[in-house]
């Protein structure tokens, strides 16, 4: 039997329909762990059972990668070399027997030299395992795949000053010396899990210990470790996941299962966080947070993080997903929960605009590139590259939609049902839909198709008031664009949220409405376009619609500027609100920046009016104001211009905006700013949080009038910062407009306060972001220093991050530099950690979107990387999709 070579495995393409169940079950894995620093053995018995639908004697493949086989047995008997086939990716027993029967391997692997962190590694002196998606195969032999669930007792031992914390998933149910300096811990997790949960850590760590209490009077232990003296940054964290787990029970009725529940915090990890079955492993910026070295928005992550990983316990952990093309299922379940806690625990309206910003921002572009693949996908290379907005972002906007379908009880009624059936299963797409049409009785066949269909829906409305009649008839349709491997498009269901708001700024009522599907204050879209006959609107409506950003759609409205002034100073809706003052923004910078003119000063009057309203309003929340106050984004510009993007034009046309908006609010503006000012110390509470968000984001503002007066008052501000939001709030808007001081403020900030890595990173980033040409420069030479730890994701993407996705201007100069210095780090990285070159090169999947010489130097470059042999999979899959035609 012949092997494939990983060079193969890299390149295969994993279809949907290719899925099958595995032919062997292995429901009780044992594993017997022995650290040391360089090598070290483990050993691992499956208990292997055929399926019975399994012929006998059928081959047993095993995923296994980078391990070196010292010993293989079953049932005790050594297996001679013709009874199996070990390769670089694969252990295959040839003819196991046609009934239950042990297996037991034993391989040696070298934790120090993993630095793709992936599997089990060890950085800064601690053991740490990422197994998700596909990491378990370098720790031991496994079927390393999601439907395959299996209990799991992990025996641990290590020298005691080299590590005397040992965690794994589960209870701990014995531990203690062995002799010789060393000592053992073996735990136990009674549920079921697939290999990418498992987790094991050995180091020497901190801690923070509490405790919580359910709703049915069990004690949990809890507890967060962390690297030496950092424990005292943890309490924040540890509040947050006491209050996910309270909130869980009363909004979900869902209760923790365990006796113990652990967090542990790394400097060295690729993603944001895992939610390992009773042992979380973070991030640490994820954890750790004070008021000197954390900003409002850290605080903002760890909560939301800390409570996503928490609810993953339920939606991922115990209901799993069958094979990883259905990522979505638990990852967008998840993010929509964690969603709802954070709208729960702070403001509803601002987490609202805060998500739909991120999704129009981030996947909205994902769909309309090379990248494009439904929440969903039918087949992928490498699946770490799906971890995507589309996956997390669009899956909770497709679990909202039914939520809004269904009301809160209907959903909670659906949602409950699903725990009841699948509990300790990995389950589908499939069975989630249907678990709503069993509790509803209706038929989701055409909902489901939001699950398969890539791209995002355009809603067209128009409408017109018959003042004779007083009728007003409302005209909708949705049109997808084609995406990669997907030419046609159906129409899909889709939820409008709405209102006619009449001349006093107040919800008109109607007396009757037909010609489509309306529900309360929501229209169901679900054929290509419609026409809708509201009768007895007794004065010319003002249509709101899309409120709450009740679907991921694009709303092309053909109300003019003045009804969108309108809902910008008076909709009851605050997205809406927010969105129309938005949207009149970003047409008027993507016509200015596509025909290199100026904005028309009577547009730019309209705006700044309608802005102070929001500022100076009493009703209105100061968090929901900065958000009001601040300026589309350039990607939000970029993609309203859509083709032949001059990317420092849209950097020009903003920044010209910015200042013409300062100049006319100056007077509000410092009003605001001078009441806002608080002197004592810098507190997690509401009030505080949205206080500095409304006053900082005024500062930016004033800042952007480019006199002397605005940059004194930004470097008193930096200078007087008793917390690190506000000091990164002057320093962010000083680079930004890049006064004369810009350099020496950065420098001050590295000399002062960058001896914290996580302090370092902000520092980094806003190198990056500098919108002057000597940026490429001086970022080069911080990544060429010998110092540059190229082995930390966190370092990585700070700098380059900060530089591809955050300063597009500069990456996309017209002298290919900025191309040029990406494509370097990306295949100097790539032999180090796949998952951040991957990442790092995805900036570039927007090369058609560019004007021809930017787009073209691009292309260039990629199909030169794409020619190198020795390319990880991550990285060729992303050259390819976005190179394909």
């Amino acid at each position: 039997m012949n092997g494939t070579s990983m060079a193969d495995q890299e390149n295969k393409i994993h279809y949907l329909k290719d899925y099958r169940l595995s032919s062997y079950n292995i429901n009780v894995i044992e594993m017997w762990v022995d650290f040391e620093p360089e090598e070290m053995l483990i050993r691992t018995r499956l208990m292997v059972n055929p399926a019975k639908r399994t012929a006998a004697g059928a081959p047993l493949k095993l995923d296994g990668e980078e391990l070196e086989l010292v010993s293989l047995t079953l049932d005790g008997e050594t297996l001679s070399p013709g009874d199996f086939v070990h390769d670089e990716n694969a252990l295959v027993l040839k003819n196991p027997p046609g009934k239950a029967f042990e297996l037991e391997s034993v391989v040696r692997i070298k934790p120090e030299k993993n630095t793709k962190l992936m599997g089990l590694y060890r950085s800064n002196g601690i053991w740490t395992t990422q197994c998700e998606a596909e990491g378990f195969r370098r720790i031991t032999f496994m079927l390393d795949r999601p439907d395959v669930m299996a209990t799991y007792r992990v025996h641990m031992e290590a020298d005691k000053n080299d590590a005397p914390v040992l965690l794994s998933n589960g209870n701990l149910i014995e531990s203690g010396d062995v002799g010789d300096g060393r000592h053992f811990a073996i735990w136990d997790d009674p549920h079921p899990k697939p290999t990418y949960l498992f987790a094991v850590v050995a180091g020497n760590l901190e801690h923070l210990y509490d405790s919580f209490t359910t709703a049915s009077g069990r004690k949990v232990d809890l507890a967060i470790y962390c690297e030496p003296g950092k424990a005292d940054r943890c309490d924040y964290a540890m509040d947050a996941l006491k209050r996910s787990m309270k909130w869980d029970e009363t909004r979900f009725g869902r209760e923790y299962d365990l006796d113990v529940f652990n967090i542990v915090a790394v400097s060295d990890f690729n993603a944001g966080a895992m939610e390992n079955k009773g042992l979380n492993i973070f991030n640490d910026k994820y954890i750790l947070a004070d008021p000197q070295s954390a900003t409002d928005f850290d605080y903002y992550n760890i909560e939301r993080i800390v409570a996503h990983e928490y609810f993953h316990n339920w939606t991922g952990n115990r209901i799993t997903c069958r094979y990883w093309f259905q990522l979505c299922l638990k990852e967008g379940l998840t993010v929509y929960r964690d969603q709802e806690f954070t709208s729960d625990v702070r403001s509803r309206a601002v987490k609202r605009i805060g998500d739909a910003r991120g999704l129009q921002a981030g996947q909205f572009l994902e769909d309309a590139g090379p990248l494009a693949h439904p929440a969903r996908p039918d087949n992928y290379a490498k699946i770490d590259n799906f971890y995507t907005a589309t996956v997390y972002n669009k899956g909770a906007e497709i679990v909202r939609m039914l939520a809004t379908l269904w009301g809160k009880d209907g959903f909670r009624a659906g949602i409950d049902l699903y725990f009841e059936k699948f509990d300790g299963h990995a389950a589908t797409i499939e069975d989630w839909i249907r678990v709503f049409e069993e509790s509803s009785g209706r038929d989701l066949s055409q909902f489901i198709k939001w699950y398969t269909q890539a791209g995002t829906p355009e809603v067209a409305c128009a409408g017109m008031w018959e003042e004779k009649t007083q009728n007003y008839i409302l005209t909708i349709s949705q049109f997808t664009e084609p995406t990669p491997g997907q030419s046609e498009k159906q129409a899909l269901v889709i939820p409008l949220k709405f209102a006619l708001v009449g001349p006093d700024g107040k919800d008109m009522s109607y007396s009757k409405v037909s010609g489509g599907d309306v529900v309360g204050d929501v229209i169901l879209l679900s054929t290509p376009s419609t026409e809708l006959l509201f009768e007895g609107v007794k004065a010319r409506p003002v249509l709101s619609i899309l409120r709450e950003f009740s679907a991921p759609v694009k709303l092309v409205n053909s109300q003019g500027d003045k009804d969108n002034f309108f809902l910008a100073r008076y909709d009851s809706d605050p997205y809406n609100r927010w969105q129309a003052s938005q949207g009149i923004a970003t047409i008027m910078m993507a016509k200015a920046a596509s025909n290199k003119g100026l904005i028309e000063v009577a547009q730019i009057d309209a705006l700044a009016e309608a802005l102070k309203d929001s500022l100076t309003s009493d009703k209105l929340d100061n968090a929901f104001k900065a958000l009001a106050l601040t300026l589309p984004d350039e990607g939000a510009i970029r993609q309203a211009i859509g083709q032949n993007i001059d990317p420092e034009s849209v950097h020009l046309v903003r920044r010209e905006l910015m200042k013409e908006i300062s100049l006319r609010l100056s007077h509000d503006l410092l009003a605001t700013y001078a009441q806002l000012e608080s002197k004592g110390a810098a507190r997690q509470n509401s009030l505080e949080v949205k206080n500095r968000s409304l006053r900082n984001q005024c500062l930016n503002l004033l800042v952007a009038d480019e006199t002397g007066k605005s940059n004194e008052l930004a470097s008193a501000h930096y200078y007087n910062a008793t917390n690190m939001t506000d000091k990164m709030a002057a320093l962010g808007a000083i680079v930004q407009r890049w006064e004369t001081t810009a350099l020496s403020h950065l420098d001050h900030f590295k000399k002062h306060y960058c001896s914290d890595p996580l302090i370092n990173d902000k520092w980094l980033a806003l190198m990056a972001m500098a919108p002057d040409e000597g940026c490429l420069d001086r970022i080069k030479a911080l990544y060429e220093n010998g110092d540059f730890p190229k082995t930390n994701p966190n370092r990585l993407y700070s700098l380059m991050g900060g530089f591809v996705f955050r300063n597009v201007a500069q990456f996309t100069r017209t002298d290919g530099r900025g191309f040029e210095f990406a494509a370097q780090v990306a295949q100097e990285v790539d032999g180090i950690n796949p998952s951040v070159s991957s990442s790092i090169m995805e900036a570039f999947a927007s090369w058609r979107t560019w004007e021809a010489n930017r787009g073209g130097a691009a292309r260039k470059i990629m199909k030169r990387m794409l020619m190198k042999k020795q390319n990880s999979g991550d990285l060729r899959d992303i050259l390819t999709r976005s190179l394909a035609e």
